[in-house]
């Protein structure tokens, strides 16, 4: 079963939505922290770029591997995470447009039977390709929505 239209278009352009919901702001506020115990704009867009990498190496490793299982994913716990904070903004956006490119590739490329390879996460169990392709796009749609609200506080905030 190959991915689906909905899989594939997502995959392709959901990211390109951050462009146009920080337009207009600068990186100073969109780092600004709206709720003081809450992620700003900013460190949700590097969390989003952070995550791809680990993304793409589950993905390597369920075809590689036999039903791989995988911890879950914490930030905070990610080694990465700190890095993309230091980085600017435009340098976020492009990593995350040209990391996207290759997952895009990849699973595009991959054939049916190779997509129905899957890997074992701790809360939801085995998921095929498609499913963890689908969890993806969901957590980043979550993270998209963080920073839709938080744009729009920041806003509001505007003279």
């Amino acid at each position: 079963m190959a991915l689906s239209v909905a899989i594939t278009t997502r995959l392709q352009y959901q990211h390109e939505s951050i462009q146009e919901l920080i337009a207009g702001l600068s990186e100073q506020e969109l780092k600004q922290r709206v709720q003081p115990d809450k992620w700003s704009a900013f460190e949700q867009i590097a969390h989003l770029t952070a995550y791809q990498p680990l993304f793409l190496k589950r993905l390597y490793k369920i075809v590689q591997e036999d039903s791989p299982g995988f911890d879950r994913y914490v930030a905070e716990q990610d080694e990465d995470f700190p890095a993309m904070l230091q980085k600017p903004l435009m340098t976020l956006l492009e990593e995350l447009a040209a990391l996207r490119l290759i997952i895009c590739k990849y699973l595009t490329d991959m054939p049916d039977e190779v997509l129905q390879r899957r890997g074992r996460h701790p809360k939801y169990g085995l998921l095929t390709i498609p499913e963890w392709s689908n969890f993806f796009l969901l957590h980043e749609a979550h993270h998209l929505y963080h920073v839709f609200m938080l744009t729009r506080e920041l806003r509001l905030q505007q003279p």
